[in-house]
């Protein structure tokens, strides 16, 4: 019940347009392109939490990991992030052998998956700090949170998944990320 409650929110945040969607696209694509050029100076784009999202919930479903749906991310300000997604557990919980007093066992479904912290973003690279992070309503430790990321981020790249401590390189010569009330702007140098 506590999962409906709060998935029934998750798009209640920001308006959600294809229209908003398309114009991410466009800036990511701007983005990358002047990466790939030798020019000098600086290039600063705004992103909106309206175009992220609507980003999310229209074109990057087929990207997503398979049991992470529904994710929505929230622009708090001063850096501070609030993310969400409707999460299948079982995927995570059945992928390796655990011990009987491991916490994964007691999580089962598809739940909501919620984590607060700041984004800090400069000199190419970013990190997150973790504030709080909750399943379904419920608080839960750093180390279920770190599990779950690694899992749902294992790639070629990143055989372990991402550790939820490791800086990140950021690409395309973006330098820096600042996370304001609503939106975040990009610096490439």
């Amino acid at each position: 019940m506590l999962a409906t409650l709060g998935s029934a929110g998750l798009v209640a945040d920001v308006a959600l347009s294809q229209r908003a969607a398309d114009s991410l696209q466009r800036k990511v694509l701007t983005i990358v392109q002047y990466g790939e050029t030798p020019l000098a100076g600086a290039r600063l784009t705004p992103i909106t939490e309206a175009e992220l999202n609507s980003y999310l919930r229209f074109v990057a479903g087929p990207q997503l990991p398979t049991g992470v749906v529904e994710p929505y991310l929230r622009m708090v300000g001063e850096g501070r992030v609030e993310g969400r997604a409707v999460v299948d557990l079982d995927r995570v919980r059945t992928a390796r052998t655990r011990g009987w007093l491991d916490p994964m066992n007691l999580l089962t479904g598809r739940l909501l998956v919620s984590a607060t912290g700041s984004l800090s973003a400069a000199e190419g690279l970013a990190r997150f700090n973790l504030s709080y992070a909750s399943i379904a309503g419920i608080p839960i430790p750093k180390v279920v949170l770190a599990e779950l990321v690694a899992f749902y981020t294992q790639s070629p790249d990143y055989p372990r998944g991402v550790g939820l401590d490791d800086p990140l390189p950021l690409p395309s010569r973006v330098r820096e990320i600042h996370v304001q009330t609503g939106q975040a702007v990009v610096i490439q140098k």
